[in-house]
């Protein structure tokens, strides 16, 4: 059982003990401290709540509501929803902030609490520790009687969103509906099916949805990685469909398969909807330090500069921002597109990147076999308490010094063939240790290199 309140949010497993878990106590607490945050940071007391279909997040989301309401804070639920909804929702309803009740990628006994500024962009470092301040001195003030909140639902922020994405520039809808692709969708019981779904029907796509019942009974891990995708696999082949889509829980992460079942590789998504928005966008990239070097080079290929950030999205759009990218995101899949709002959007991946495949008229292996290729294996370290992370991140920079490292994350280091990144994760109690090369081989040895040492 886990509890791991960060300056992004707080995340853990329902049940158990208060401080240990993600119990009621500690879920009024933190929403709470937040809803004070915004009060004093804004003074805008309105705040949009959306939540994925996890079976716990109704229980989640009531003790929200009624946390904020007895600040005084309105509140405006749209109920199941999406990570980048809820992103859409705070700006164009003029909310002063936004909650996610989502545990994005983790198993169904996890459930989160993700906090949003009034852009719709995950609060910054220095906002998240006055938020894990407020949780630990106090000074939260519950308003009388008369001054409570209210709360207000709104079913139509979905449509809206759909709608924007499919107005974005790079987003070629006549030229989608004349491909008349065959898509199966992997909603992996979760708000893909109310999402992913009538997006591609209004993209005039056939449509084949699996594990599509948004109940949080997820058919299988909800991670979108290859090991976790077979049934999606299986189906792309039997249908004959053209591809296969996959996004986690709350729809911020995208994976395309290909029409042979195989995967195009969620570090991919980013790559290609990156060279379609640089053939008529030209300019700047940012990924994290986890994620592929073909970002890299389709961007210097397409005569722009990549820059690579900390793991996070909120060091992303903070990277792109300074950058001013035209495209960036992290590589499991999450596609950041300034043109619709700075935050990772499933919705807006799909739809530049069918544009993409309609442009370029071929399959998905053939569109998979024009980028450079470069193999990534994903590893982690379990973390015991009794682990010093950080002194143990600096012995494995003093053993490597004498290749190019990063330390702005965790430790990168790069060798001549390819790179390692070891990070401890902020949503598990684990050490991601991730290597790419040319090859899987060459990648397993670069990774065992370092994993020897540790």
């Amino acid at each position: 059982m886990t509890l791991i309140k960060s300056i992004s949010g707080i995340r853990g497993t329902i049940g158990g003990g208060v401080g240990d878990n993600l119990t009621p106590i500690d879920i009024v607490s933190c929403a709470s401290a937040f809803g004070q945050w915004v009060i004093q940071k804004t003074g805008n007391k309105k705040v949009i709540i959306g939540r994925d279909a996890r079976i716990s997040g109704e229980m989640v989301n009531n003790l929200v509501i009624n946390s904020l309401i007895a600040l005084g804070i309105d509140v405006v639920d749209l109920g199941l929803s999406t990570t980048p909804t809820v992103e859409f929702a705070v700006p164009e309803l003029g909310a002063g902030a936004g909650i996610v009740i989502t545990a994005s990628h983790n198993p169904k006994e996890w459930n989160a609490l993700k906090f949003l500024n009034d852009k719709g962009e995950f609060i910054s470092a220095n906002d998240g520790k006055e938020v894990l301040d407020l949780i630990t001195d106090g000074g939260i003030n519950f308003v009388s009687v008369d001054e409570l909140g209210s709360v207000s639902l709104d079913n139509t922020i979905m449509d809206k969103h759909i709608d924007s994405v499919l107005k974005l520039p790079g987003v070629d809808v006549e030229k989608v509906k004349n491909e008349k692709f065959k898509v199966v969708v992997d909603c992996i019981n979760s708000t893909g099916s109310l999402s992913i779904v009538p997006l591609l029907e209004k993209l005039n796509c056939e449509v084949i949805a699996i594990n599509a019942e948004p109940n949080g009974q997820f058919a299988h891990n909800p991670e979108p990685l290859a090991k976790h995708l077979t049934e999606l696999s299986e189906v792309i082949v039997r249908e004959k469909a053209h591809l296969g889509i996959s996004v986690d829980p709350d729809v911020d992460r995208l994976a395309f398969v290909n029409e042979d079942g195989s995967m195009f590789g969620e570090e991919y998504t980013l790559v290609a909807v990156a060279e379609h928005v640089l053939s008529f966008n030209k300019g700047n990239t940012v990924s994290n330090l986890s994620s592929t070097r073909a970002l890299r080079d389709v961007t210097v290929k397409g005569g722009g500069n990549y820059a690579a950030a900390a793991v996070g999205e909120v060091n992303v759009v903070t990277k792109m921002k300074e950058t001013n990218a035209v495209i960036g995101g992290e590589g499991n899949g999450g596609v950041i597109y300034p043109a619709a709002h700075y935050g990772r959007d499933a919705l807006v991946g799909v739809a530049l990147f069918l544009t993409l495949l309609a442009d370029k008229k071929c399959s998905m292996t053939a569109l998979k076999a024009s980028y450079p290729s470069y193999e990534i294996i994903k590893d982690k370290i379990v973390l015991t308490p009794e682990l010093d992370v950080d002194a143990l991140l600096e012995k494995v920079a003093k053993q490597f010094e004498n290749e190019e490292l990063n330390t702005i994350d965790g430790v990168k280091i790069d060798f001549s063939n390819g790179w390692v990144h070891l990070r401890k994760s902020n949503t598990e109690p684990i050490i991601r240790v991730y290597a790419e090369a040319a090859t899987q081989v060459e990648a397993k040895i670069l990774i065992d290199k370092v994993k020897t040492y540790l």
